[in-house]
């Protein structure tokens, strides 16, 4: 999940998505916890390197000594039966502090880890997105060993019963597992003033390097340093893999043995006339959005796919830079994409077969006064501003649910396991959002790290995950992205695209064919 920290200006700026070099990116659409009214935080001042910048000389009055102390560590054995069998663990809620340098507690990160007695067992280290999102997604949506039922998908009830099942799609027993809450979300939270909490914990360079002290600190506490090692992100999370993976192999000195990112955002651009001249944003959105359509019509296979990809890569492509200059070209290509797409006609002529997907997701099904998901535009709800010009309504998709993930979560911490605390959980931070420092960094993406961390590591294999319904983050970003890649590179990344929108692992079947290769390409050798 990611939270959009950009404006919904235009169809291929959306904080979300994509393994983008040159002007490829992410369609611009508010994502998840910002609705059509929300404004993009001002942008702060420029970040500092890391922790070992910020200081307390802020007058802000600290929080720390207005926060009960979070509880111990506390374990508690767990099985679940896995393609029938039965396979036991040990499931850990714990915290780890952050300190600045001048060895002061700034902050408490807080995991919940997943660990199935062997020697030599791979460790997955887990991140979501935002900035503001915590890990229940993966964790309870994805690999975790229990499955929140009806997360995600058509007709899910933000008031429905909370029903937990064993995972069939778990990656709990080829990888323990350790699902780690950013500062802000989830448990996790700062113990120090909201200028120096800006400072160490909301920019793009000071989060990749206390989370990566987080994962080595794990590492070592628990005497798993010479475990493989695997990172796993989804959407921002997808930005933060390949820094991750980069600065701990780097500068930490501990080696990443693969790297999966699920529905990535990692290289956002903000070029402001881009849009207008380039085909690359448009050629990232059209395939996702054929791919409801042949949903729809119940006709979505992979062969179906593939031409729609040669055709994206191809006419498509010749048509729009074209333009008005060949007027035959461009008639074709609209007649075309209408008929691609099911929309009708006029409005595809009068977009010029370039579909924004603030205006697509209103238009696919105004006629049944409803709305659809960026995430999954087969995912709808009723328009509760059917007249308005623009959305006003939260996402579908996230409109359903922050209840009953925040709702599974707590009970399964403070019941289940027992870690007891009256403390809020953040599923999705509104607050850490705004905060996110809007740096150049951030603007400048991910994709020079993973060049640097594949090329620097000849063990290293880097997994792709995308939906092919997905909007946020559309799939067409990551294969044009690992298409300008050395061939060196490209060999040792792999992209896989599954039935679904950006939590492609919510329907039953992608997410067991999500184990199924993940496995196979990363695994097979543990």
């Amino acid at each position: 999940m990611k939270i959009a920290i950009f404006p919904a200006a235009r169809n291929w700026a959306v904080l979300g998505c994509a393994i983008l070099c040159l002007m490829i990116s992410c369609a611009a659409y508010p994502a998840f916890a910002q609705d059509q009214q929300s404004k993009p935080a001002a942008n702060n001042p420029a970040p500092a390197k890391g922790a070992e910048n910020s200081t307390n000389a802020s007058k802000e009055k600290p929080t720390a000594n207005e926060l009960p102390p979070l509880p111990p560590e506390k374990s508690i054995e767990q099985s679940i039966v896995l393609d029938g069998q039965t396979l036991n663990y040990k499931v850990t809620v714990g915290t780890i502090d952050v300190r600045d340098t001048s060895g002061k507690i700034a902050g408490n990160v807080v995991y919940t880890s997943y660990v199935v007695p062997g020697k030599d067992r791979p460790v997955t280290f887990a991140f979501n997105g935002g900035p503001g999102a915590s890990s229940v997604f993966l964790n309870f949506g994805a690999i975790g060993p229990k499955h929140l039922d009806g997360m995600g998908n058509k007709g899910d009830s933000a008031s429905g019963p909370i029903v937990m099942s064993d995972n069939q799609g778990t990656w709990l027993d080829f990888t323990d597992l350790v699902f780690i809450d950013p500062i802000g979300t989830g448990y996790s939270r700062s113990l120090v003033s909201e200028a120096d909490t800006k400072k160490l914990f909301y920019s793009t360079v000071p989060d990749v390097h206390y989370l990566s002290d987080v994962v080595y600190k794990w590492l070592v506490q628990n005497e798993r340093m010479t475990s493989p090692k695997y990172i796993i992100g989804e959407s921002y999370g997808g930005f933060r893999g390949p820094r991750l993976t980069y600065y701990l192999q780097s500068q930490l000195g501990v080696g990443i043995n693969g790297l999966i990112l699920v529905s990535p955002y990692l290289n956002p651009t903000d070029e402001n006339n881009g849009y207008i001249y380039s085909p690359i944003p448009w050629m990232i959105t059209l395939p996702p959005i054929v791919a409801a359509h042949l949903e729809r019509e119940g006709k979505l296979t992979a062969e179906a796919m593939q031409s729609v990809i040669a055709y994206d890569e191809g006419p498509y492509a010749s048509a729009l830079i074209a333009g008005n200059a060949n007027p035959a070209l461009e008639q074709a290509m609209i007649q075309k994409v209408a008929q691609m797409t099911g929309l009708d006609p006029t409005y595809i002529k009068e977009s010029g077969g370039r579909l924004e997907t603030g205006s697509y997701l209103r238009e696919v099904r105004r006629e049944e006064g409803k709305i659809g998901s960026v995430y999954d535009s087969n995912v709808t709800m009723l328009d509760p501003f059917p007249w308005s010009p623009e959305q006003q309504a939260n996402d579908p998709i996230l409109a359903a649910i922050i209840a009953p993930t925040t709702e599974a979560m707590v009970n399964f911490v403070t019941s289940v396991v027992g870690w007891k605390t009256d403390a809020p959980y953040h599923t999705l931070s509104y607050d850490v959002n705004k905060a996110w420092s809007n740096d150049e960094s951030l603007r400048s993406g991910s994709v020079t790290e993973l060049r640097q961390a594949v090329a620097a590591d000849p063990g290293l294999k880097v997994f792709i995950g995308h939906g092919w319904n997905d909007l946020s983050c559309p799939f067409m970003g990551s294969i044009l992205s690992v298409n300008q890649m050395p061939d060196e590179l490209r060999e040792r990344i792999s992209i896989h695209e599954f039935p679904g929108g950006h939590m492609f692992y919510s329907r039953k079947e992608s997410r067991i064919a999500f184990r199924k290769a993940a496995k196979a390409d990363l695994f097979s050798t543990h």
